[in-house]
């Protein structure tokens, strides 16, 4: 770790335009079965999936979000939830790099003018990745010519080593909230590779240094006002998927360890499976009200919107970690085995959840929920 981690030399191939909803998924599902080969590889060598994550980008499916005005396809939030669902089974670590780029896809839709979105999603289009990072504290952006002067550091955020942009947060004077886009192998932008987590080991997070830079004011955007803007219910929805797709996982190699001597414990067996398929129901419920918060931004929409996020990350957060638990509960010795990496699912579903604000979380569902119109 704390290696200075260099853009790579090659380009990518033109990115596949994907034309429906069916095709999306269908290449999820096709790449998810890719992926799933080496996941345990990479995990235990710490091998970080660049060439899956250009499969991605190829193939069109880091573009399914981009709005029809800027030509792209604009998929529901329930299959979008689903299709990180799909990928972060097989790796979730490709899966929360995923969820990144889409959350700051979302920012950009919501918060950029339109000229900026004009450029960037047609760079997405293209095959573009983004990742979204927020400045520390004491980093410092000061007016200078059309823009402004940056220098500080980022912290660490999923998916920076595998971008083309970073999407990042930022305070510009006099105490203004803005996102600022920046050309992530700018000479001026140092990506430092210094994820040491036991879990989620190659999904991409680093800390990006900027010692002097220049920033455009064309290439700033104003941070949404509203606490329950549609990109924080984004990330609820996308951080659930993970968490989803790491349950799912955790189940089907519980199904292959214990083989034929699952009849012995069908009750426990069954329990699981109906919690995992009410959390894919709680995505799905929480990806429609977040539909119509898009489409209709008004405060209660997007308010509904984040409570069901919400509830879906809770939920899914717990059944991660419940289904990593059952299948050493049920599967028992024959599951210990190192070479085995199933505790991966384990470490995946406890260092995902710490990133999720569960008590913040619970204390907003109850004043929304205690309100005299949902009494």
């Amino acid at each position: 770790m704390g290696t200075v981690s260099q853009f790579q030399d090659k380009v990518r191939p033109p990115a596949h335009r994907i034309e429906s909803e069916e095709e999306a998924i269908s290449t999820a599902r096709s790449l998810a079965a890719a992926f799933r080969h080496q996941a345990r590889e990479r995990d235990i060598n710490r091998v970080l999936p660049f060439a899956e994550l250009d499969a991605l980008s190829v193939s069109g499916l880091t573009a399914i979000t981009v709005p029809p005005d800027h030509e792209g396809l604009d998929v529901s939030n329930a299959l979008l939830a689903e299709i990180v669902a799909i990928i972060a089974e097989s790796d979730a670590s490709i899966g929360e790099a995923l969820e990144n780029h889409f959350c700051a896809l979302e920012a950009l839709r919501t918060q950029a003018g339109e000229d900026l979105k004009a450029s960037l999603f047609a760079r997405v289009l293209l095959g573009d990745r983004f990742a979204g990072a927020t400045f520390t504290e004491g980093a410092e952006l000061t007016a200078e010519g059309p823009g402004y002067r940056l220098s500080g550091r980022t912290r660490q955020a999923p998916g920076i080593l595998f971008a083309d942009w970073i999407a990042a947060a930022a305070t510009a004077p006099p105490g203004r909230p803005v996102t600022l886009y920046l050309v992530r192998n700018d000479e001026g932008v140092q990506v430092i590779d210094d994820w040491d987590g036991f879990g989620q080991r190659t999904n991409g997070s680093a800390t990006a240094i900027v010692s002097t830079l220049h920033v455009n004011a064309d290439a700033i955007a104003p941070a949404p006002s509203f606490e329950y803007s549609t990109g924080i219910s984004l990330g609820l929805l996308l951080k659930a998927g993970v968490s989803l797709g790491i349950a799912r996982a955790a189940w089907n190699d519980l199904m292959t360890t214990i083989g034929d001597r699952g009849t012995t414990i069908l009750p426990r067996i069954g329990e699981r499976a109906v919690r995992i398929e009410a959390t894919a129901a709680a995505l799905e419920r929480a990806g429609r009200k977040l539909d119509i918060a898009q489409v209709n931004p008004v405060e209660a929409a997007m308010a509904d919107a984040h409570f069901s996020a919400s509830a879906a990350a809770i939920l899914a957060g717990e059944t991660a970690l419940d289904s990593a638990n059952a299948l050493f509960e049920l599967a028992g010795e024959t599951s210990a085995g190192i070479g085995l990496n199933l505790d991966r699912h384990w470490r995946n579903a406890r260092i995902h959840a710490l990133s999720l604000p569960r008590d913040k979380l619970l204390r907003a569902a109850g004043e929304y929920r205690s309100t005299p119109s949902d009494a």
